[in-house]
């Protein structure tokens, strides 16, 4: 999460468990992210998982490799995934430190090392930092506060410095959601970002989250390739990628971003 007043005082983390998931709260039932506890290494919501979409945009091959970055901890299933599954360089940036100590007491986050690091700071200052340009080869933006309302860092700025901190080939997800979001406004703002053509959108899960993945570098690959890197995500990883290929769509609009 992120906030715009550092006056804030921000919610502390809270634990819930039932039916053998363990979730994350910020002091209200809103979910902020979840675990199984009999498979913590799996992503265990529906939409967190569709986050990992970027995963079709990278070649078989090379898609463990680079620097994965995470905006927003939640339960860290992703930081969780990408650093211990997928075994890539990977670093969350996180600015509510209950969230970050409930990660390491409860949701199996391990201590920082030579491939994770864990940064208690706002996301806007991390992708505002000059000599991060062009460090991160996956971002995935997932920044809401305890109301989850709408996402807390929106701007075309904040879109902006997130095209900036991608490498060249570099793809980006972002969850948007909450009942004062605007799917429209956002997606416009990532597309002025990082152009409109270079942007797909998922169909809402049932929960109303949409994810958005837009990238940098060459145009999207064909059917036959895109098909070929779901089967490889499916066998190696575990994931639903078939199903997102399916749900899957452009998204154009020729606007002036707001």
């Amino acid at each position: 999460m992120t906030r715009a007043d550092p006056t804030d005082q921000l919610a502390p983390a809270t634990v819930s468990e039932h039916d053998g998931v363990r979730y994350l709260h910020l002091g209200t039932p809103w979910v902020q992210g979840a675990m199984r506890l009999k498979k913590p290494a799996a992503i265990e919501l529906e939409y967190v998982q569709r986050m990992m979409v970027w995963m079709l945009l990278r070649p078989s091959a090379g898609v463990a490799r680079g620097h994965a970055v995470q905006l927003g901890l939640g339960a860290a299933a992703i930081t969780r995934f990408c650093h211990g599954v997928m075994k890539m360089k990977t670093t969350a940036v996180e600015l509510n430190p209950t969230v970050i100590g409930a990660c390491r007491a409860f949701f199996r986050l391990p201590d920082d090392g030579a491939r994770l690091a864990v940064l208690q700071m706002d996301a806007l200052a991390y992708v505002d930092r000059a000599e991060l340009a062009g460090s991160a080869d996956v971002l995935c933006v997932d920044l809401y506060d305890h109301e989850a309302a709408s996402p807390a860092l929106d701007s075309a700025t904040f879109y902006r410095g997130c095209a900036r901190l991608l490498a060249d080939d570099g793809v980006m997800t972002v969850n948007l959601f909450g009942r004062d979001a605007s799917f429209e406004r956002s997606t416009r703002r990532i597309g002025a970002a990082l152009g409109a053509e270079r942007v797909l959108t998922l169909r809402p899960t049932r929960e109303g989250n949409t994810i958005v993945v837009a990238w940098k570098g060459a145009a999207l690959p064909g059917r036959e390739e895109l098909a070929a890197r779901a089967q490889h995500v499916e066998t190696r990883f575990g994931l639903p990628a078939r199903k997102w290929l399916r749900m899957m769509r452009p998204w154009l609009d020729s606007r002036d971003s707001e």
